[in-house]
Order: structure tokens, then sequence, then C-alpha cells
């Protein structure tokens, strides 16, 4: 028996997610022959699902609460002759480690992450390694606006959905080891990963909506094979002929599965 077909809307950034374009995406699968075999999955409506996850957390110590502003953490760093602005990925500098404050509003929770070096296997990458406490640093699991951040949700989903091989763009990669650390602190299995590499403009930056990428017009057969094949082609896969979808995905997966598995 074939495994159920999911589909999660990762909507937990709400200010940023609008419903008419999570239907539009939604609409684009459907016509892509990608539809969910279950009600969708949307991640705004699983805060309580978070929340016990979080409460889990605090009772095993593994978080704490943080009153910095992103002005307290450029500071912090400044005195350490390190510009945040330019240097995006360093870590916090854990000033409200040792605090114990109380959560309030404005704060956030952050992850205390251990001192270690973690190792894990990239099914098409290789093996990766980031010693996270010196590379991210302690993260955020609920920010200062009350919203959840991505780590915890997607951790907490992939397990509830009982995912066992996770495959994204190469971009997340470094989200990974972030990942496998809350699977451990939460008791959770860890998925096979797999980053593949990126859809790119013309102009070598990432298809993305932060870089004004346009929806794809999908409206006809023919537009939403090209569509396909030209993903297929990122992924180094065959092209495929015709106007029926179903029947190259069916292809495509078959192919992929030979490779992978």
């Amino acid at each position: 028996r074939r495994s159920s077909d999911l589909v999660r809307m990762e909507d937990v950034d709400t200010p940023r997610c609008s419903p008419e374009a999570a239907h539009l995406i939604l609409g684009q699968l459907a016509a892509c022959g990608l539809r969910s075999d279950v009600p969708v999955a949307w991640q705004s409506k699983r805060s309580s699902i978070y929340q016990t996850s979080l409460d889990r957390l605090t009772r095993a110590g593994a978080v704490y609460v943080c009153q910095c502003s992103r002005a307290d953490i450029a500071r912090s760093l400044a005195t350490r002759g390190i510009s945040a602005e330019r240097h995006r990925d360093v870590a916090y500098p854990g000033t409200c480690k040792n605090l114990k404050l109380q959560l309030q509003t404005g704060m956030s929770v952050r992850f205390s992450v251990p001192d270690i070096a973690l190792t894990w296997p990239d099914r098409l990458l290789g093996k990766q390694q980031q010693q996270v406490a010196t590379e991210v640093g302690d993260f955020v699991l609920k920010r200062s606006d009350g919203l959840w951040a991505y780590q915890l949700a997607v951790v907490v989903d992939d397990a509830a959905q009982g995912i066992t091989h996770v495959v994204r763009g190469e971009d997340l990669a470094d989200n990974t080891p972030r990942q496998i650390l809350l699977q451990q602190a939460l008791g959770l299995p860890t998925p096979l990963y797999m980053h593949t590499p990126l859809v790119m403009a013309a102009d070598g930056q990432k298809l993305s909506k932060q870089n004004g990428a346009i929806s794809l017009n999908l409206d006809t057969p023919v537009k939403v094979m090209q569509a396909l094949n030209a993903a297929a082609q990122v992924l180094g896969l065959p092209q495929q002929h015709g106007d029926n979808a179903g029947l190259a995905l069916t292809a495509w997966v078959t192919e992929w599965r030979s490779r992978f598995t």
C-alpha cells in the first residue's frame, strides 16, 4: 500500500503569509496533480501542539527566556568587534542564558544549544557537520511577538505526520542540525535528509518571493508540463513528453527511487 500524500502549509509566520497566497499554492499543486489525501495541515492552527512541546522542553531545562531585542544583540556583538549587519549568521551571544527570567510580553524563548559538533549524513551532499553552539548559538523557538519559530514547528509536524525522508532545497541545509538537536531533546525520530539544488533566476538569485519571483502560470496542461519539466531538469531527471502530469510524475518518482533507494 502506498503512503499517503500529505500537504502542509507552513504559514506559522502569519504576518507574512496571506490566505490568498496559500490557496493559490494549493491550486497550483492540484494543477500539477499533487493533492493531499488527508486534510491540509495548517501550521497557523497548531499553536497548542507547539506549546505542548515547548512545555516539555521547559520542564527539561532545555530552554530559557530572552529579553534581548535585535538592537541589544547588535550592541553585545559590537562590544566584541563583530558587526551583526555584516555577519548575519553570528551566534547569539548568550546574554540572557543565566538570568532565569519569567516569560512576559515582548520576550522570546531560546533553545539552549549543547556545545557539541553535530554530524549527520545528507543523501546528496554527503557527510555534514556543524558546531551549532558557536556557528548559530541558542536559537529562538517562540518569538518575542508570540509567533512560533520555523525550527520548532517543522520538527513537531514532521514527527506528527510520520515523515521519514525530507527532501528540500540546499539553502535549508544549515537548518538541519538545529532540527536534529530539537528532535533529540524531544525524543523524536530523525528523518533522513537530502538537500537539492535550487532553481535560480537569470541573475543567479534563487527564485523566491523575497526576490520578487512571480507565480507560475499553470492554466493549461502544456504550461503545467513546461513547469514540471523545468523542475525535473534542475534535479537531473529526464524530460517527459505529452500533457499528462500524472503520468510524468509517476515516471519521475520511479526514476528518483531507482537512484536513492
